[in-house]
């Protein structure tokens, strides 16, 4: 059984995923932001692969793949940073970028280190089904890692349950048509939820875009298995100079 897979056993609501950007705030900051969201309740980690042109995601988390890539940061410096890492972090934890680095890195080789390092799932949103089943999910299989696809409010029925039979760990559901952070209300969220949960998918679902404080984490996970968390957390790192007290505070004020 995968770390995602055993979470979900252990834990059926309320699960907290922190989405961070690699190597933000500082080039050295990704394992030592890992070990605060640890420390302070995260459930999953969901580390952003920094990108030029990241096209899921709003301003904030556009500004710190920008800085990110200003730091230095790349899929190299990213595979040596990781190593050792389960030696401190047991929580699961999962990579979200593009294809464009990672093609240019090479599948396989990619596939290959991320397993090595201790990486869980893949979340590669401008991957599509149909690729990914007739040429990369074998290297993402065989390489013992889950991959999580993602819909959206105007997902049909039969491409939920399609993405659904193509996932493994949790199906990402996508709260509306929009970027990432966006302020946005969403009026139709708890109906796309209860349309989600009337499909009876074999994966669990966590919901993220626009999820940012208590009130919306608590919100989704009635409806779901958990939320997912990015923005927002990038937002309380930029506005502190001492990550460890930042990410205790915010967590903190989500989970409490």
């Amino acid at each position: 059984m995968s770390r995602i897979s055993d979470l979900f056993s252990r834990k059926k609501k309320n699960i907290l995923n922190i989405y961070v950007t690699a190597g933000y705030p500082e080039l050295g900051s990704t394992v030592p932001v890992m070990e605060c969201l640890q420390e302070s309740g995260a459930d999953i980690i969901e580390l952003g692969m920094p990108y030029s042109d990241p096209l899921a995601d709003g301003p904030v988390i556009q500004q710190s793949n920008s800085l990110a890539l200003g730091n230095g940061m790349t899929l190299n410096t990213l595979f040596d940073q990781l190593k050792g890492f389960r030696e401190k972090i047991k929580v699961p934890v999962i990579l979200m970028g593009y294809m464009n680095p990672v093609l240019q890195y090479g599948f396989e080789r990619f596939c290959k280190d991320a397993s090595a390092a201790g990486i869980d799932g893949l979340i590669l949103p401008d991957l599509p089904g149909f690729e990914f089943e007739t040429i990369y999910g074998p290297a993402i299989r065989n390489h013992n890692l889950d991959m999580i696809f993602l819909v959206t409010p105007q997902t049909s029925d039969e491409r939920v349950k399609k993405l659904d039979a193509l996932s493994s760990g949790f199906l990402y559901a996508v709260s509306s048509s929009s970027t990432t952070g966006s302020d946005r209300k969403n009026t139709g969220l708890t109906a796309y939820l209860n349309r989600l949960n009337s499909l009876s998918l074999n994966n669990p679902v966590l919901v993220g875009f626009g999820i940012r404080d208590r009130e919306s984490f608590r919100q989704v996970c009635e409806l779901a298995a958990g939320g997912v968390i990015g923005s927002a957390y990038i937002k309380a790192l930029e506005n502190s100079s001492d990550v460890k007290a930042a990410t205790k505070s915010f967590l903190s004020s989500i989970l409490q």
